[in-house]
């Protein structure tokens, strides 16, 4: 899981990925070079060294998700991966949700943003009050909506939550 905001260790990038690893049983042995390699996949190699706390929002984001991908998770959940981050930084992460699922991983999502959902998601869930409201392809969500609420949410006059995965 990748939270809104990432939770970080007081210690380097590598760290932190390598401390993801270790908690799930990865042997010493090839726990650099799995984290790493991941930092590698998310753009983030030379920055390894450097201390969390002073990344930016995108870059803690990011490392964030090369210590989820570097267990080569079946599922990765996400909550709100681009919220307050500036849109290069979205852009950057939303590259790496697809790669993440590219390579095996399934992605279940939250987000309020709609580029993103319609970008990056296969199939829509549409949360209104605390229910689920309508359950589409992303295409028909947003194409065909089937419930009122869906359509209203669409044309926004409903406060809401769209969560979507691949």
């Amino acid at each position: 899981m990748a939270f809104q905001r990432p939770v970080l260790l007081r210690r380097s990038a590598l760290a932190n990925v390598e401390y993801g690893l270790a908690v799930n049983g990865v042997p010493a042995g090839p726990r650099e070079r799995l984290a790493r390699e991941a930092l590698e996949r998310v753009g983030l190699s030379h920055l390894a060294d450097r201390p969390s706390r002073v990344l930016s929002g995108g870059e803690q984001q990011r490392v964030a998700l090369a210590r989820a991908w570097a267990l080569k998770p079946r599922a990765l959940f996400l909550d709100e991966p681009t919220a307050s981050l500036d849109p290069g930084a979205s852009a950057e992460v939303e590259r790496i949700v697809r790669e993440i699922h590219a390579a095996g991983t399934a992605i279940v999502m939250t987000t309020h943003n709609l580029g993103l959902a319609r970008r990056t998601g296969g199939e829509i869930l549409f949360l209104h009050e605390g229910r689920l409201a309508e359950r589409a392809p992303t295409d028909d969500f947003f194409n065909h909506p089937r419930t009122p609420e869906a359509r209203a949410f669409l044309e926004g006059e409903l406060p809401w939550t769209v969560s979507s995965h691949a």
